[in-house]
């Protein structure tokens, strides 16, 4: 029986080093059952706590959604940890349960040995006590990578709500380029959102629980900002794809393939090579609408609408789908083309400042 308990406590030793590798060591996108299932179970208790009042409400509750996460994942590993180091000590040792607990309780987390039962310690015991410090330093060394990560994605999505609205629209980026005369600062913005999407999509599927960390402000969210720049370039290449810059191309490709890679890690499924003209979601009623603004506001098409949607609609096929489960999953701000949220909610257009501009005579 003690051969028994002594197997069972390697193997929970096992999984704890296992999980704790994968989610703080391993430079991979890596699938974590533990982050996956703590993150399901809070985010399913703040939202009905939270979403009959609003979405406002939601989103402050949801604030604490990462944090408790980490600190549900290092208890987890500190108790599994001492689930296994007891087993093990009990099946090794010969003390019992009490004494066995005690032992690895006191070696784990004050770097003392609390039993007199045995006049010598054992490697075990000398293992024990290291590992309880070690876990604790890995999640501090690991606080600094979110938090940078975190810092770099919302710097360009606070950037983006001048340009785009809040909450970012597609179509409003278009507009309000045309609107002001900056349509030429729209590459610059691709190439920025380009380097960013690469940066998400390294970071976020690395460490999951980037995607719990919100923004500052409830109307921004980085997979709404992202959503809205690839719909925009998206647009661009569709009504004017003579004079449509080659970084709206870049920004596609680097948008989408930075979703996938954040779905694989999180296994949602997706089709890696849709038809361009597979269905989407957003209607055409919904683009024409869209278009007729961002013309009416002055930005150049090329094509008819009736042209345009075809070639919008095939760039769109490869990261709508993608877009509105991470939109989902991440509760963001129930923005326009951004799918439907698990609470109620209708879609909320981008605010736009009045023309402040002095009329001459």
């Amino acid at each position: 029986m003690r051969m028994i308990i002594t197997l069972a406590g390697l193997a929970l030793l096992g999984l704890t080093i296992a999980s704790i590798l994968r989610t703080l060591v391993v430079p991979r996108g890596l699938y974590s059952i533990l982050v996956n299932r703590l993150w399901a179970v809070l985010r399913t208790v703040l939202r009905l706590a939270a979403a009959p009042f609003g979405y406002r409400t939601l989103d402050r509750v949801q604030t604490w959604l990462a944090p408790l996460i980490l600190v549900c994942t290092l208890g987890t590993w500190l108790l599994g940890t001492l689930a296994a180091y007891t087993l093990l000590l009990y099946g090794t040792s010969g003390l019992s349960w009490s004494v066995s607990f005690r032992e690895a309780g006191s070696s784990l987390f004050t770097l003392g040995f609390a039993s007199n039962d045995r006049l010598r310690l054992s490697a075990l015991d000398f293992l024990a006590a290291a590992t309880g410090p070690l876990i604790i330093a890995l999640l501090i060394g690991y606080l600094p990578t979110l938090y940078g990560a975190y810092n770099r994605r919302e710097v360009e999505v606070t950037l983006l709500q001048t340009r785009a609205g809040e909450p970012a629209w597609g179509p409003e980026l278009l507009a309000r380029q045309a609107l002001v005369g900056t349509e030429t600062a729209l590459p610059e913005l691709y190439r920025s959102w380009e380097r960013l999407a690469a940066d998400i999509g390294e970071g976020h599927s690395n460490y999951p629980v980037l995607l719990s960390f919100r923004s500052p402000q409830p109307n921004r969210n980085w997979v709404v900002g992202l959503l809205a720049v690839l719909d925009a370039a998206a647009m661009q290449l569709a009504l004017s794809p003579r004079s449509a810059p080659p970084e709206a191309r870049l920004v596609l490709r680097a948008g989408f393939t930075a979703m996938r890679d954040i779905a694989d890690a999180l296994r949602i499924p997706y089709d890696p090579d849709p038809e361009p003209d597979g269905p989407i979601r957003l209607s055409y009623a919904e683009f024409d609408a869209a278009v007729a603004m961002v013309t009416a506001s002055g930005f150049p098409a090329e094509r008819a609408t009736v042209d345009a949607w075809p070639q919008f609609q095939g760039w769109r096929v490869n990261y709508e789908a993608i877009g509105y489960e991470l939109a989902r999953r991440s509760d963001a701000v129930p923005s326009l083309w951004t799918g439907p949220r698990d609470f109620p909610s209708a879609p909320i257009p981008p605010t736009r400042p009045a023309d402040r501009r002095p009329k001459t005579g």
